[in-house]
């Protein structure tokens, strides 16, 4: 039972000192509206958050928050990454990645390269809107876009494939 558990929580660290563990339902019942271009209104107990999306990394999982006008370095790991981590793996920082998949079900908002774009790592390839958040995907390397598999606008599941590398 603790695997399927596993399988279905995210660990938030808030400023390196708070920790949550969310489940996905837990996130799919919050009382969340997109008020957009990264600004969300939570409501939880009565009391108003204004939240602004400052900044994002999809990739490292890591995020900047302003709530009520407090600013949060989040780290969101998802369950894969708490799985890892359990299991005692390490990430070996390999950059032989070939393609890129939608690392959950989304929508596709915009598409910020073209094929055969040579890009750097950490440069901007695609926005995803997925659990009622924009998402920016970056590159994972430096490298050339040989195939987009996607277009704006496209609703994506969970690994299906983004974009390929050459």
């Amino acid at each position: 039972m603790a695997a399927f558990f596993m399988e279905n929580s995210y660990t938030i660290k808030v400023n390196e000192d708070f920790n949550f563990e969310l489940s996905e339902d837990d996130i799919s019942s919050l009382d969340i509206l997109k008020m957009g271009n990264g600004m969300l209104h939570l409501l939880k107990n009565g009391v108003s958050y204004h939240i602004q999306i400052l900044k994002t990394d999809f990739n490292k999982g890591l995020y900047t928050l302003n709530v009520n006008g407090n600013e949060f370095e989040i780290s969101i790991g998802t369950p894969l990454d708490v799985l890892i981590k359990k299991m005692g793996f390490a990430n070996n920082g390999s950059k032989n990645i070939d393609s890129i998949s939608a690392p959950m079900p989304g929508l596709i908002l915009d598409i910020l390269v073209k094929e055969g774009e040579e890009v750097k790592e950490d440069d901007q390839l695609l926005i995803l809107e997925a659990m009622k958040m924009e998402n920016m995907i970056t590159s994972p390397r430096n490298g050339v876009i040989k195939k987009i598999s996607v277009k704006k606008g496209e609703a994506v599941e969970k690994e299906q494939l983004l974009i390929e590398f050459q």
